[in-house]
């Protein structure tokens, strides 16, 4: 994840990231202008149209439409950021129960054997969801159209869970541990499973198509349409207006595109490894 001051303007304005969409747009942004350079010699110089022609008429259904298109680019990013924000939420809430973790076990158990398990195991799981969410695969298996030959018992964070319990359970057939403090601890890691499910639901379950899809269309020709109605009152003004409109748009669909899959390796995902690194950190001081 970029780190970055949020009052730094200048960086922000003047300096291009690897991800910014200013690269990625450039090609289609060259096409985009070279075509409304053709529209604007066809319109100006070939055809010579005057501002009474109707063709000028069609920036009207811009001006309707510039409010729906906002509408759903808006939906669209919010939405992409809410899937970023609880994937954050989740990996936030793995750290504490984690945490939490370590802190009872460190004050139920005394065999430094009990404690060195934990200790290796706990942060483990952190690890180990982490290249989990990173597989294509995992975002992969609910879609109709991909046969994967799943075999569930690799499914590794279940494994880990499946030891902690394991190991919890042979402390309290031991009388390591009393029942009450298996049901708390039971508790624990549970809260594990349930947010490596919660975070296959954001990586396995993405935008639907159908709304994807139209947008980009969308986008692409409204965008189009653009140079008929503005070139005859810009003139070649209009190839510069419509790539920046362009830029606009597609920018914002694009932000959304990288951040509504926080587990990826985009510049802009979430730092789920740094953040399994500090698990393991803490539970080390605190085991």
């Amino acid at each position: 994840m970029i780190s970055y001051n949020t009052k730094d303007w200048i960086t922000f304005i003047f300096r291009l990231q690897k991800s910014d969409t200013f690269r990625t747009l450039l090609p289609i942004m060259f096409a985009i202008a070279v075509y409304s350079g053709i529209i604007g010699y066809l319109e100006v110089e070939y055809w010579k149209l005057t501002d009474k022609s109707y063709v000028k008429n069609i920036t009207l259904m811009h001006g309707m439409l510039g409010f729906v298109i906002s509408l759903l680019l808006v939906f669209r990013t919010n939405t992409a950021y809410d899937r970023w924000w609880e994937g954050r939420k989740m990996w936030g809430a793995l750290v504490n129960n984690s945490r939490n973790f370590a802190i009872k076990l460190s004050v139920i158990l005394t065999d430094e054997k009990d404690l060195a398990y934990f200790r290796n195991l706990i942060p483990s799981y952190a690890s180990i969801l982490n290249k989990h969410l990173k597989d294509d695969e995992t975002s992969k298996q609910l879609f109709d159209d991909v046969d994967l030959e799943i075999d569930h018992h690799k499914h590794k964070p279940n494994q880990v869970a499946k030891m902690l319990f394991q190991k919890i359970n042979d402390l309290y057939d031991s009388k390591k541990i009393t029942g009450d403090q298996l049901i708390i601890l039971n508790e624990e890691v549970k809260s594990f499973t349930d947010i490596c499910g919660a975070c296959e639901r954001i990586k396995n379950t993405p935008i639907p198509y159908s709304y994807s899809a139209f947008l980009k269309k969308f986008i692409f020709f409204y965008v189009l349409t653009l140079p008929f109605g503005y070139a005859i009152s810009l003139g070649y003004f209009v190839i510069p207006v419509v790539v920046f409109i362009f830029y606009v748009l597609a920018s914002l669909e694009l932000i959304a595109e990288e951040i509504e899959d926080p587990f990826g390796t985009d510049a802009n995902d979430l730092p789920t490894h740094k953040i399994a690194e500090n698990i393991k950190k803490n539970v080390e001081e605190l085991l």
